[in-house]
């Protein structure tokens, strides 16, 4: 690691720790040549898939459309920040788990589905209606009706 101060590349660790919960390293160093020390953050670089949509177009994993479209569902709903930024995160490893460098885009919505589920039934049925894109009460009442089951 180069020094920040003077571009040295002689720098020593001088403390290793972990945060956020053991996704990170935090390492102080101390530059050999100017004594100043930095801290520096290493974490590991996981690679979302390729979604590759229902017309066959291949795009980038966007964390932000995904927190957009569980923030719309679940707005005016009392669900904390946190339990949002959960089902992200569990949603994010789901995607990373499989392994695949591309995953259809279906998978993210069921995935998202089965988050609401779990969050709020009222931002499941929210979020069900535009992307099953239900054409009557009756898919409303289906829908209603498995939720029940469940």
């Amino acid at each position: 690691m180069h020094c920040p101060f003077c571009a040295a590349e002689d720098t020593k660790v001088i403390d290793s720790r972990l945060v956020t919960g053991g996704a990170q390293v935090r390492r102080r160093r101390e530059c050999g040549n100017c004594e100043e020390r930095f801290t520096t953050y290493e974490s590991a670089e996981l690679l979302m898939p390729q979604l590759i949509k229902s017309d066959g177009v291949r795009e980038p994993f966007n964390e932000s459309k995904l927190r957009s479209g569980l923030k719309k569902a679940l707005e005016k709903r009392p669900v904390s920040t946190e339990k949002i930024e959960e089902a992200i995160d569990h949603i994010k490893h789901r995607l990373r788990a499989g392994g695949e460098r591309e995953v259809p885009s279906r998978i993210v919505g069921e995935a998202v589905m089965d988050a609401l589920r779990g969050l709020d039934a009222v931002a499941y049925v929210r979020f069900a209606s535009v992307y099953r894109q239900f054409e009557d009460i009756s898919a409303f009442r289906k829908e209603l009706d498995e939720l029940e089951k469940k």
